[in-house]
């Protein structure tokens, strides 16, 4: 199959709310992909809760790597690891390849391709480099869009235009963005679908390099319904909750992870006549879905707290990082000169303490890097803002809110095993069996018309199973 492959990676999107919104007619794009492909439903490379992570998932589909063998734990990880991606390995062979925002990924130059870093890992090294432009604005507004005291300045907005206005930026997207913006203006909860318009301006540059390009395999990777699902599950199925939101939540978010897919679905339409039009193959994954988490009910829900400025509690705990950035959510990405600046690290931060004697922040117990020191707000009950933490190594109290803030929206959706794997062949099949992630790698890797050689992969081909609409007729 000498085509073109386009890979979208719709982080998380559920299985049961594709089928329930596709019966319902909401979803018709959806439901025409459907029709065309080889539908299949992926399970993990593992079973471990801790490890049921999209950027552990992700990787391991776009190494054929399962976590024991490439041990990426964390979010940031991928970027600086050795093993061979799809993009490199395809590279090698003489194809070319775009990498739009695929997550957890390493960063690669060359020409005729294009790699952009996703949101959490992006440190500059975008190819080309122009859209370092376009990644900086992505990157800050994912990262900090909870942030009311980290918000860009006019000169950044501006920037950020002028870049669109020469890559793509689409009318549609231009009047979708305009009625986003003044229907905020009479209700502030719209803000919830401000992400469906990211994605938008992330198609219009995708399809502009896209048709430049012509690259032999591109992925693009999304998370707009993925954190839609994460803070308002509860919203769209409060009976299932023990912690219900209130009449006025209902009426705003109630609607809001449903409204996320049917703008991922015209988000579909789009892929679709794009590939229509370049003779492209669509790969549609999800690595994973969710489900209700109900964890933490018993304590009314799980809430996140996040740093005001990590740089500010840096300077004021006397920490010299190489690098540190924000990762997911609540979650913090430290690298120090070597092991012993990393572990006072550790210890000068591990003072941070409630009056209750709970500590502030927590730590991972599987950091790849002697140097790195991955950390978060572990607090999860709702505080007052002017209860109190101790430095503990300075003996000065703080009011909570000088350094921290609670997020809007409680955790009500977890990660679920089941993915999504729709492979456009023309063809429609529904394989009511599993299949690995693992096996991902050696599908596309034979769809490219190259071949795989070496031994330390272990997934299969699902080519061989796919099912011909002409062959079940002749049958």
């Amino acid at each position: 199959m000498n085509r073109s492959i386009i890979s979208l990676e719709l982080n998380e999107l559920c299985p049961p709310l594709l089928d329930l919104w596709m019966g319902e007619g909401l979803l018709p794009n959806f439901y025409r992909l459907h029709a065309q492909s080889q539908v299949f439903t992926t399970f993990p490379d593992t079973d471990k809760a801790d490890e049921l992570e999209p950027w552990i998932q992700w990787y391991s589909i776009h190494t054929g790597l399962p976590f024991a063998d490439h041990d990426v734990f964390h979010l940031t990880d991928g970027r600086d690891a050795k093993d061979v991606d799809i993009w490199q390995f395809l590279l090698a062979q003489g194809k070319s390849v775009m990498n739009f925002s695929s997550m957890n990924s390493a960063p690669f130059a060359a020409p005729g391709s294009l790699y952009l870093a996703d949101p959490w890992c992006h440190d500059g090294r975008c190819y080309p480099p122009e859209l370092n432009r376009f990644a900086d604005f992505v990157a800050h507004n994912v990262r900090e869009h909870s942030n009311r005291d980290g918000q860009l300045d006019v000169s950044s907005y501006a920037a950020f235009i002028g870049f669109m206005i020469t890559h793509g930026w689409s009318p549609d997207t231009i009047m979708r963005t305009l009625s986003q913006l003044v229907a905020e203006k009479s209700d502030p909860a719209r803000t919830a679908q401000r992400v469906a318009i990211l994605d938008a301006m992330e198609y219009d540059v995708f399809a502009h390099y896209f048709r430049k390009l012509a690259p032999d395999f591109a992925s693009f990777f999304v998370n707009s319904v993925a954190h839609l699902q994460h803070s308002y599950w509860r919203h769209m199925d409060p009976d299932t909750f023990t912690v219900r939101p209130a009449a006025a939540e209902l009426d705003k978010y109630g609607s809001a992870i449903r409204e996320g897919y049917v703008a991922m679905d015209h988000l579909i339409g789009r892929f679709l006549r794009l590939a229509e039009k370049q003779d492209a193959l669509i790969i549609f994954q999800t690595a994973l879905s969710q489900q209700p988490f109900l964890r933490y009910e018993d304590q009314g829900s799980q809430h996140f707290y996040r740093l005001r400025d990590l740089q500010a509690l840096l300077d004021g705990c006397g920490l010299s990082p190489s690098h540190a950035e924000p990762t997911m959510t609540h979650q913090y990405m430290l690298h120090f000169a070597d092991r012993a600046a990393r572990d006072a690290a550790r210890a000068r931060l591990e003072g941070w303490k409630t009056e209750t004697g709970d500590q502030v922040f927590g730590f991972s117990k599987h950091d790849r890097e002697e140097n790195a020191l991955y950390f978060g707000c572990q607090l999860r009950t709702v505080m007052d803002d002017g209860a109190i933490i101790h430095d503990r190594s300075t003996g000065r109290s703080h009011k909570l809110s000088e350094w921290l803030y609670a997020m809007e929206a409680t955790k009500s959706g977890c990660h679920h095993p089941d993915g999504c794997l729709w492979i456009a062949t023309g063809d429609h099949a529904v394989h009511d069996d599993k299949v690995s992630i693992l096996d991902i790698w050696p599908t596309i890797v034979e769809l490219s018309g190259v071949q795989d050689r070496s031994s330390e992969r272990p997934g299969k081909s699902l080519i061989p199973r796919f099912i011909l609409e002409e062959s079940r007729r002749a049958a």
